[in-house]
């Protein structure tokens, strides 16, 4: 499925900008057909894999509970 470039950054919750600064630097495959730059929705797939991996990891380590560490003496 082709994406137009505002459809692409709604997609990726960014800037339409954003979105045209990634096609001329090539790091978004895009193709013109004379009148806009269509992308495939479908390069993002594993990128968002692994973001959604990441924010699961990130959210485990934070609800992780410290553990009391039995070195620590009260001085009162």
């Amino acid at each position: 499925m082709y994406l137009s470039v505002k459809e692409t950054a709604e997609y990726l919750s960014i800037p339409v900008a954003a979105v045209e600064k990634l096609i001329q630097q090539k790091k978004i495959r895009a193709l013109f057909d004379g009148n806009e730059y269509l992308i495939n929705k479908e390069q993002f797939n594993t990128h968002l894999k692994q973001m959604e991996k990441y924010k699961q990891l990130i959210e485990e380590i934070l609800n992780e509970p410290i553990p009391e560490d039995l070195d620590i003496k009260d001085e009162d």
